[in-house]
C-alpha cells in the first residue's frame, strides 16, 4: 500500500496492530480520524493513554480495574461466598452480560498449554488456592472453555483444591466442545451457569465422550 504522507503510513502502521484490523480497514479509521474536529481526536488519545496508563487489576480476583480492588469484589450485594473461575478478563465481561450470576470471580490469566509454555506457575492459581484457604468460599465454578487445555486446567485446579471443604462444579455443556466462552451467546452461556454440574460429573461424562 503506497502512502502519499509519512504521517498517515505510521497511524496506519499502528491501527493495524490491533488484533482483526488489516491495513485497509486502518486505513479507513485512519481518514475518519482526519475528518473529525481537532479537540475530538485529542479526546480519544487521551482516552487511549489514560485507561494504559492508569488502569490496575484487582489485589482480589485479577480482574481489571480502576482501583486496587475492582467494583465486583468491593459490591457488598455480591456473593463472596461463591467464586467462578475464568480464564480471561474477557470471559468476566461475557459472563456479566448474561445478568445471570451475582458471585464474583478469580481470573486465572490463561490455561495450562505445555505446547505454549504455560504451565501452572505462569497462571494465577496459587492466588485462587490461596483465598479458598483464607476466605469463606462455599463453591468453586470452573467456567473456563471446554477445550483440551480447559479441561487439563479445571483436573490440575481440582487436584490443588481436593483438600479443602469447598464445592467445586462446572458450567453445563451447553458450550460446544473446543468452543470459547467469550463467543458464546448470551442464552446459552447463562443456561450453562444455571445448570452447573458437580465436578465429578463433568470428569466422568468427558470420558464417556
Amino acid at each position: 500500500m503506497v502512502f502519499s504522507s509519512e504521517l498517515i503510513e505510521n497511524a496506519v502502521a499502528e491501527l493495524s496492530r490491533l488484533p482483526g484490523i488489516g491495513q485497509k480497514t486502518a486505513l479507513r479509521l485512519v481518514l475518519h480520524l482526519l475528518k473529525q474536529e481537532e479537540a475530538a481526536v485529542n479526546k480519544f488519545g487521551e482516552a487511549i493513554i489514560k485507561m494504559r496508563r492508569e488502569i490496575k487489576f484487582c489485589s482480589i480476583c485479577g480482574n481489571v480495574s480502576d482501583g486496587e480492588v475492582c467494583s465486583i469484589c468491593s459490591n457488598p450485594s455480591r456473593k463472596q461466598e461463591t467464586v467462578c473461575v475464568v480464564e480471561n478478563i474477557r470471559d468476566v465481561m461475557a459472563i456479566e452480560n448474561t445478568q445471570q450470576f451475582n458471585g464474583v470471580y478469580h481470573v486465572l490469566g490463561g490455561v495450562i498449554s505445555p505446547l505454549d509454555g504455560i504451565g501452572p506457575d505462569e497462571l494465577h492459581i496459587g492466588q485462587l488456592v490461596e483465598r479458598v484457604r483464607k476466605g469463606n468460599i462455599q463453591e468453586i465454578i470452573m467456567a473456563i472453555s471446554p477445550t483440551i487445555e480447559g479441561d487439563t486446567t479445571i483436573y490440575y485446579l481440582s487436584k490443588r483444591l481436593k483438600d479443602f471443604p469447598v464445592k467445586i462444579t462446572t458450567i453445563a455443556r451447553g458450550i460446544a466442545f473446543g468452543g470459547e466462552l467469550e463467543y458464546a451467546d448470551e442464552m446459552t452461556l447463562a443456561r450453562s451457569l444455571a445448570n452447573r454440574l458437580p465436578l465429578e460429573s463433568y470428569v466422568h461424562n468427558g470420558k464417556e465422550d
